[in-house]
């Protein structure tokens, strides 16, 4: 009896984003999996995939973005068929990890999302997670099984070292997120021999209803400076815009933002056409659709990134030694 040494990688997607998984499969030199995806006249989800996984190292990427809960399903639902399949190990890419923002009670009779849906991946069979500029650092903390938490910053950070001047302001937001801001300061630093400074927006919460907040100043000095706001995530752009008419009126030369997951729901697009703001630079973590594409958007892709991720994992090489140890929080 002669037992198989190798390894076999095969890869798969979703509905959510295709594009994205195509273009991480086409870096790896590979083609993506047969899997059948359908719905029932009931709206529940259905997943059989056509080939044989028995023994695979699987991938299962994913974008969740509207509608999440669908989409989270149908991942779940693909990660259980493969289990059952007998796939050796099930690996969950999720870009954008989906519930990210409920990830503690900031007050009572609060639920914890993000740990929910930690248990959720966990349940369905997934051995390990990967995604892209957590919300907060602590969701890996949810998870019994590995996690790989990625970065795109540096990509982000590579657009903006070509033309910014050596007198810029990385801002933050709000206080949370100075860390961040900290990270790009530093590598543009190092890359232009530059002098730019972290500069956050002072940003309180409504608590009477979701995803409504008011910038009332600018902490630090942006007089004559061209400026970026950078944040992990887009979603209706409300602060973003704010922040920009703050900056401005505060004496910015121009104002730039920076985000990874271009959520962009609701009014976003409205609020980015209409606001000053001079370029908004996102990745392609989830599908931005024909009529939210503007001219101030500009899309740069990790696919590159997710691929080499996944080469290193399969490969049982360090994914922390791709960042240079930065992509932890």
């Amino acid at each position: 009896m002669h037992l198989p040494t190798y390894k076999r990688l095969m890869i798969f997607t979703g509905t959510a984003n295709p594009p994205l998984a195509v273009e991480i499969a086409d870096h790896l030199g590979m083609k993506m999996g047969d899997v059948e995806i359908a719905s029932f006249a009931n709206s529940e989800s259905y997943a059989r995939f056509s080939d044989s996984v028995r023994g695979c190292d699987a991938f299962v990427i994913q974008s969740i973005c509207d509608p999440v809960d669908h989409h989270v399903m149908q991942q779940l639902i693909m990660i259980d068929a493969l289990k059952r399949a007998s796939a050796k190990r099930i690996t969950a890419v999720c870009p954008l990890y989906p519930y990210s923002r409920q990830d503690r009670k900031a007050r009572g009779r609060e639920p914890i999302t993000a740990k929910l849906m930690a248990d959720m991946y966990e349940a369905a069979g997934c051995d390990r997670m990967v995604s892209v500029d957590l919300h907060t650092g602590q969701i890996q903390g949810y998870f019994d099984v590995p996690f790989d938490h990625l970065t795109a910053v540096p990509i982000l950070v590579d657009h903006f070292a070509d033309f910014l001047p050596d007198d810029f302001a990385i801002v933050s937001p709000d206080s949370g997120g100075v860390r961040l801001a900290e990270k790009w300061v530093q590598h543009i630093n190092e890359l232009n021999d530059a002098d730019g400074q972290v500069v956050f927006l002072h940003k309180q919460r409504r608590k009477d209803a979701r995803n409504v907040s008011e910038t009332r100043m600018v902490v630090g000095d942006v007089k004559g400076k061209v400026c970026v706001i950078v944040d992990d995530m887009i979603d209706t752009a409300g602060t973003l815009t704010q922040g920009v008419d703050v900056l401005l009126a505060a004496g910015a030369q121009e104002v730039y933002a920076a985000a990874t997951h271009p959520i962009l729901s609701g009014p976003a697009i409205d609020r980015l056409k209409n606001s000053q703001i001079k370029e908004l630079v996102v990745t392609n973590t989830l599908p931005i659709p024909p009529e939210k594409q503007i001219d101030k958007l500009l899309v740069l892709s990790v696919a590159p990134l997710v691929a080499q991720t996944i080469k290193a994992v399969f490969e049982e090489g360090s994914v922390s030694d791709l960042f240079g140890g930065e992509n932890q929080p």
